[in-house]
């Protein structure tokens, strides 16, 4: 089971930022677990934290600008992508000002200073959100849209149209996030020459230039208007007859602008706040419609908080019903676990198929049958024996008592026809033979149940 991980130590970078012009020092502190992103001004009084979830988003116009009252930090997305690409679960962002530094433009900076100071190992598991169905966000408006359907690992392709002859289509596509750090975090931001002026007008792009952005001018101007732009830039003035990338540095890829939408969406999906695992289809992607979707996937995450395990019949089991008499004194009727699917040093999952033959529904109840709450529990019991007795030499010598049931929570109904499958992990080592555990009972997606039990394994006589 992988565990949530943090940086091994602090770093920081420096540079203007891209907005405002400022000097910006913006310094990547380790975490605890369960800690996930936040964001601290600390040239403010009070020194104020933004958690970097999408619901803090507010305003996607030129990049994504995280607030709190009257508490904004923008330009964030660069730094969240390498945090969340190299898998960091955890960790305190400070910035001195209200944003980050813009540095070249590209999250290749991060990566470096990341990989420099190396990550370490938490020891909570890493809380992943499986995608199960399809999910999709649009913007008729736009025709922007963005799509994720399930897949093993989290993997990522976008297209673009730019309504531009030098960059009118493209597409970029990342297999596996262990590529990030060489195939998208070099990709620098861009700008067309035709939104520059609308941006300085707004005050905007106030420490822009070609050593954090390519400058596409794709759409013939005056020369004068080109004289004025190249200014700005403080580069030599150049023909306006031809078209073209203004930029210090040659493209390191012909897609690199596509790419760095790719980066761009990574970032936004770190504010969804767990890692996921699934394909994204993004069209036309923005920081607009990228915070509409992990929004979405944020009230994705909520509904079903706790995710039922992935089982497929298929598979071998790890226990079948024969290891498990061989382990657990339950016989008929009260064995209630049929065979683990699978077994791990603090979890395990088990299943139980519901017939209309079971004994307990001649009397619950005989016109409306319905498992009994208390053998549901029972069951998450039997499914924890099993998981304690795993621990221990000679399993078949010892026995697993309760000694405490708390926070039994029963969802739904349980009726004939019905698959269970028992989570049940442990909340603390165990200790003097004592174990405390938490359990789950799934139909399909949903919970049906939930308990907290104590109990002790007892060598048999």
């Amino acid at each position: 089971m992988l565990k949530q991980m943090s940086l091994k130590g602090s770093f920081s970078l420096c540079g203007k930022g891209l907005h405002t012009g400022l000097s910006l020092t913006v310094t990547f502190n380790p975490a605890p677990e369960n800690f996930g992103y936040k964001i601290q001004r600390i040239d403010l009084e009070g020194m104020p934290i933004i958690d970097a979830i999408a619901e803090n988003v507010v305003d996607t116009q030129r990049g994504t600008v995280l607030g709190k009252g009257e508490v904004k930090v923008s330009t964030v997305e660069h730094g969240l992508a390498a945090l969340y690409a190299l898998g960091i679960d955890n960790c305190l962002i400070q910035v001195n000002g209200p944003e980050f530094p813009i540095l070249d433009g590209s999250a290749a900076m991060y990566i470096n200073k990341i990989q420099e100071v190396g990550v370490e190992e938490l020891n909570a598991p890493k809380d992943w959100y499986i995608i199960r169905h399809k999910i999709e966000v649009k913007d008729e408006d736009t025709g922007s849209c963005i799509t994720i359907l399930p897949d093993e690992e989290f993997s990522l392709t976008a297209m673009c149209s730019f309504n531009s002859k030098f960059i009118n289509s493209q597409f970029a596509t990342l297999d596996k996030i262990d590529k990030f750090a060489s195939e998208i975090a070099p990709a620098r931001t861009f700008v067309f020459v035709r939104d520059i002026e609308p941006l300085l007008k707004a005050n905007l792009i106030k420490g822009g230039d070609l050593d954090n952005a390519i400058v596409i001018y794709e759409k013939q101007t005056t020369q004068e208007r080109l004289d004025q732009l190249a200014d700005f830039l403080k580069v030599p003035h150049m023909d306006a007859t031809k078209l073209g990338y203004i930029q210090h540095k040659p493209l390191v890829w012909e897609n690199e602008c596509t790419r760095h939408k790719l980066l761009d969406i990574i970032g936004d999906m770190a504010l969804i706040g767990k890692p996921i695992k699934g394909r994204i289809i993004a069209t036309r992607p923005g920081h607009t419609i990228n915070n509409k979707f992990a929004r979405q996937m944020r009230r994705e995450i909520r509904k079903h908080e706790i995710q039922a395990p992935i089982y497929d019949p298929n598979e071998e089991p790890i226990m079948d019903n024969i290891r498990i008499r061989e382990l657990l004194p339950h016989r008929y009727p009260m064995q209630l676990v049929d065979k683990v699917i699978s077994l791990g040093a603090t979890t395990i999952v088990g299943v139980k198929n519901i017939t209309a033959n079971e004994p307990f529904f001649q009397g619950h109840f005989p016109q409306e049958p319905v498992m009994p709450g208390v053998l549901q529990v029972e069951a998450m019991a039997q499914c924890g024996g099993l998981l304690v007795l795993n621990t221990v030499e000679e399993p078949e010598r010892w026995s697993t008592y309760f000694l405490k049931i708390d926070d039994v929570k029963f969802r739904q109904k349980v009726v004939p026809g019905d698959t269970l499958l028992f989570k049940v992990d442990l909340l603390a080592p165990i200790r003097h033979g004592i174990s405390s555990m938490k359990g789950y009972v799934f139909v399909g997606d949903h919970v049906v149940s939930e308990a907290t039990f104590t109990a002790q394994i007892v060598k048999n006589k």
